[in-house]
């Protein structure tokens, strides 16, 4: 074991879980016993709420302009330990260390927009009547929790933990038990960056966390990310308990490539996005649906596909699981009459036999109602449909259930708005394969992308992490009595 075992963080110190129950960490890269993580119990839970809670007044007391102070110091540690940190985030979740590296940038601009929250919560004030003043500001919500996926254990805990503290709330982290240690080592540097103990607080654990963190009634309010699934049964028990929540689901992102795309820049797009990560984010190419004549774009499409090569620029998948999973829909789809251009089972890396590797695959002529062409498979498997019309398309994007994301490629102005006004999804891209906002544009689908009011990151962010409190004052008795007093 590479790494001592893990414990959970609770008032600003590593502490034991109550729990005697541990699960490995093993990295997906070569197999390798990285570190054990302890499946807390709800009295672990209870610890970091209240922990939080005896943090919340002087934390929420301190001025904006204070605060985000500690996200400055914050991003300077992230710019300084960016190497380690992305090595960390390589060994625990697979991906290549350039997309590791591109993982901690985004960490980065996340907490660089934090540190601009004070101009964007100055609140309104107006003189209603003479002499009577009305005025509004954010006000933080006490006690947050935000659950966290294995896709991203760096960048998906900033979504939530820069906005959520730099505007007053302290806040209860449970990390995937499947990449633990990078949460673990956030903390530290916030520890470092100034943050007061308790304000941050990290509960290992597994599903018996998630449901103490829906039910526990210190908590205000609830962030997910992970599959639709699990996002549905986390929002439904949230609210039930009158939280607020906001959980991201899964995705079936539809990429749909016209006669006049530029065939090179469209095949590296198309190919970057389904491959990108391992497959393994909400955001990638899983579909694609050739309007058309697009075949010459297709052979371009596979000359990229080859050219990503498990272990050199294509990371590995997170777990055998998922590996026997990914590899099973494109069997599914073989024997159903699909046709595998690039074929990525059975791919192995030498020196690194027991890591989990799936190679990019392109399979064609998929039919609508194929598994591969309606469930999330989260892995670098692009599935081809094809249309004679650009409504067909739409027809198809617009019947999947999810609504993360969607994209074409046209050099055509009028038919890429034709198409954003249509897609059914709350991100859109024109020629573009990955549509994540940058900052201060937030990232949130629709559909069963999302369940909740708001977006996560961004400007949107402010209102689910805060609440507005109203104040009318009237100072002057000579204006006497009316009716707006």
């Amino acid at each position: 074991m590479k790494y001592s075992p893990l414990q959970n963080y609770i008032n600003g110190q590593f502490v034991d879980s109550s729990s005697a129950r541990k699960l490995a960490v093993i990295s997906p890269i070569d197999g390798n016993h990285l570190s054990d993580v302890p499946m807390s119990t709800a009295k672990d839970l209870d610890a970091g709420v209240k922990a939080a809670k005896a943090a919340f007044p002087g934390w929420s007391k301190t001025p904006i302009k204070e605060r985000v102070q500690v996200f400055f110091r914050y991003k300077y540690l992230l710019e300084k330990h960016m190497k380690e940190l992305a090595e960390l985030v390589q060994e625990e979740n697979g991906k290549t260390y350039g997309e590791a590296v591109a993982e901690i940038e985004k960490s980065i601009e996340l907490t660089e927009f934090a540190t601009s929250l004070p101009q964007l919560v100055t609140g309104e004030v107006l003189e209603v009547s003479r002499g009577v003043e009305c005025r509004t500001e954010h006000v933080p919500l006490g006690v947050v929790a935000s659950i966290v996926p294995f896709n991203f254990p760096s960048m998906v805990p900033n979504w939530t933990l820069p906005n959520a503290i730099a505007l007053g709330n302290c806040m209860i982290l449970k990390p995937s038990e499947k990449v633990p240690l990078s949460s673990c080592r956030l903390a530290q540097l916030l520890k470092e960056a100034g943050l007061p103990d308790g304000v941050f607080n990290i509960v290992h654990g597994d599903s018996e966390i998630v449901t103490a963190i829906c039910d526990h009634p210190g908590i205000e309010a609830v962030s997910f990310v992970g599959s639709t699934k699990v996002a549905k049964i986390v929002y439904q028990r949230s609210t039930s308990t009158y939280k607020r929540c906001l959980a991201l689901g899964g995705a079936k992102n539809h990429l749909m490539v016209l006669p006049d795309a530029i065939p090179g820049m469209t095949a590296q797009n198309v190919a970057a996005s389904m491959s990108g990560c391992a497959g393994q984010r909400c955001m990638a190419a899983s579909a694609m649906i050739g309007v058309g004549n697009v075949d010459s774009i297709i052979d371009k499409i596979c000359e990229e596909a080859r050219k990503i090569i498990p272990g050199e620029n294509l990371g590995a998948v997170i777990s055998k699981e998922s590996q026997q999973r990914i590899e099973k829909y494109i069997t599914e789809a073989e024997t159903q009459g699909a046709k595998i251009l690039v074929d990525g089972r059975n791919a192995k890396v030498k020196g690194k036999e027991n890591g989990t590797y799936v190679g990019p695959t392109v399979i064609d002529y998929v039919k609508p109602g194929m598994s591969v062409a309606t469930e999330e498979i989260f892995g670098p498997v692009i599935s081809i449909m094809r249309t004679n019309t650009v409504d067909e398309a739409l027809a198809i994007e617009n019947a999947n259930p999810y609504g993360n994301a969607a994209s074409v490629f046209t050099q055509n102005g009028g038919m890429a708005r034709y198409i954003i006004d249509r897609a059914s999804a709350g991100m859109i891209g024109v020629n573009v394969g990955v549509p994540v906002p940058r900052e201060p544009f937030s990232f949130g689908g629709w559909n069963e992308s999302k369940f909740g009011v708001g977006d996560i990151t961004g400007k949107s962010s402010i209102e689910f992490w805060t609440k507005l409190k109203k104040s009318t004052t009237k100072w002057n008795a000579e204006a006497g009595v009316n009716w707006m007093s």
